[in-house]
C-alpha cells in the first residue's frame, strides 16, 4: 500500500477518522501525531497494519506505555512488531494482554512467557495479584511458590486446571506446600489423576496417600505400585489400604 503524502497543514484531527488506509497509514506516520490522536487511531478496528508498523517506528510516540500497549492488543498488528513490543510492557499490562480474547492465542503466549519469566522480579503483593486473576498458564507457575497464601491463590484461580496441577505434582520440585494443599481441597482433592499424583509425590501427607488408596479404581493403585517412584512409608501405607479393601494386589 502506498503511503499519501500530506500537506503540512493537514487537519490530523479530522483524518484520523478516514475511511481510507492510505490517508491512515500517513496519519500514523505523521510526526506531529499526538498520544490522544494516536490512541483514537487504534481505537479503529479498520486500522490497517501498515498504519500499525508506522506507529510502532513513530520516534515520538512508540515507548509511550498506552501506545505500545494498545499496538500489542491491536487485532491487526503484525507479530513482527506485536511480540517485540510485549517485552516493554509491565506485569499487569502483560496480564491483561493474555487475558483479553481478542487477542491472538500466540500473542498471548509470548506475553505469558515474558511474564513468567520475570516473576523471580516481582513483588510478593503483585504475585499474589497475579495468582488470583492471571491466566490459568500464569497462575500454574505460582503453584510451588513458598509463600503459602499466594500458592493458595494460584490454585484458586478460576483459569487454573487439572492437568497443570498435575504436571507441578509430578514434577516434585517446590511442592512442600503444594502437596498437603492440594490433598485437602475442596475442589481439586476428589479428581482421580491428581490423587494418582499425590500419592507418587514424596510431599504428601501419609493420611491423605492412604485415604486416596482407598478410594482409586484397584487397576490404578495397581499401576502406580508397578510403575511410581514410592517411598517405602507411601507404599506400605497403599498396601494396608488395599489389605482393608480385602482384595490382593
Amino acid at each position: 500500500m502506498q503511503k499519501a503524502i500530506l500537506p503540512e497543514d493537514a487537519p490530523l484531527d479530522a483524518l484520523v477518522h478516514e475511511a481510507a488506509p492510505e490517508i491512515l497509514v500517513a496519519v500514523a506516520a505523521d510526526q506531529r501525531l499526538t498520544e490522544d490522536l494516536a490512541l483514537a487511531l487504534l481505537n479503529r478496528r479498520d486500522l490497517p497494519r501498515e498504519a500499525l508498523e508506522e506507529l510502532h517506528k513513530h520516534k515520538s510516540l512508540a515507548k509511550l506505555r498506552k501506545i505500545q500497549l494498545a499496538i500489542v492488543m491491536h487485532h491487526h498488528t503484525p507479530r513482527h512488531v506485536s511480540v517485540p513490543t510485549i517485552r516493554h510492557l509491565y506485569a499487569f499490562e502483560l496480564m491483561q494482554v493474555a487475558l483479553l480474547p481478542a487477542v491472538p492465542a500466540d500473542v498471548k503466549r509470548a506475553a505469558e512467557e515474558v511474564l513468567i519469566s520475570r516473576m523471580s522480579s516481582i513483588s510478593s503483593g503483585e504475585k499474589s495479584t497475579l495468582a488470583k486473576r492471571s491466566s490459568g498458564r500464569v497462575a500454574a507457575s505460582l503453584l510451588t511458590e513458598k509463600e503459602e497464601r499466594i500458592m493458595q491463590a494460584a490454585l484458586s484461580n478460576p483459569q487454573m486446571t487439572e492437568i497443570s496441577i498435575v504436571r507441578a505434582l509430578k514434577a516434585e520440585a517446590g511442592t512442600e506446600l503444594l502437596a498437603p494443599a492440594v490433598a485437602r481441597h475442596t475442589k481439586w482433592s476428589y479428581r482421580n489423576d491428581i490423587k494418582l499424583a499425590l500419592i507418587a509425590n514424596k510431599n504428601t501427607p501419609l493420611a491423605s496417600i492412604v485415604r486416596f488408596a482407598a478410594e482409586l479404581p484397584l487397576n490404578s493403585i495397581r499401576d502406580l505400585l508397578r510403575n511410581a517412584r514410592l517411598s517405602p512409608t507411601a507404599r506400605a501405607g497403599i498396601l494396608s489400604a488395599m489389605d482393608r479393601r480385602g482384595k490382593g494386589v
